[in-house]
């Protein structure tokens, strides 16, 4: 049993409630470990020009999707290792909107990229398992509001499980 336990609603920004209010009690490393299974499951009878599909215009394709995970997956990591070490320099935000056109996701294969998101998430379970509770704990200031590293591993795995419902219900049936 890891030292990471839920985090208290003074530990992140409002905005996050709706990813940590997807994380189920019990073990959150247990659903990280699951979550590249899960995805690559829900993936898994598409053909792989379909991973180009958008349900609108406007909308990122599958990939750029997975990709978005990854980006993001990179970026709560980071503020977590870096916090959890007792570096408390603020950290800016991110735009996930200029991401995506500036990435390449759109011209790497599904199974590339879904590849890169489970050695991603398998490196992260490894750096962040064994953290103290002391350490995950620890706040820091990242996009101009304070968050704990057992906050951004609660957002890291409620972020995937919301992208993995807005796959389902809003990608796969349109398809």
């Amino acid at each position: 049993m890891s030292n990471v336990t839920r985090p208290a609603e003074n530990e992140y920004n409002a905005y996050y409630a709706q990813y940590i209010r997807r994380v189920p009690d019990g073990e959150v490393f247990d659903l990280l470990a699951q979550q590249s299974a899960t995805l690559r499951g829900v993936l898994s009878k598409l053909l792989p020009e379909q991973g180009d599909f958008r349900p609108g215009p406007a909308e990122w394709s599958i990939k750029e999707v997975i990709g978005h995970l990854n980006d993001s997956e990179r970026i709560f990591a980071y503020r977590a290792l870096r916090f959890s070490r007792n570096d408390m320099v603020p950290l800016s935000g991110f735009d996930q909107d200029i991401y995506i056109p500036a990435s390449n996701y759109s011209e790497r294969t599904l199974a590339d990229i879904l590849e890169e998101f489970d050695l991603l998430r398998r490196a992260n379970i490894l750096a962040f398992n064994r953290i103290s509770a002391e350490a995950s704990q620890r706040c820091g200031k990242a996009n101009d509001a304070p968050v704990s590293v057992r906050a951004l591993i609660y957002i890291i795995a409620g972020h995937v499980e919301h992208h993995i419902e807005s796959l389902k219900v809003d990608y796969l049936p349109k398809m």
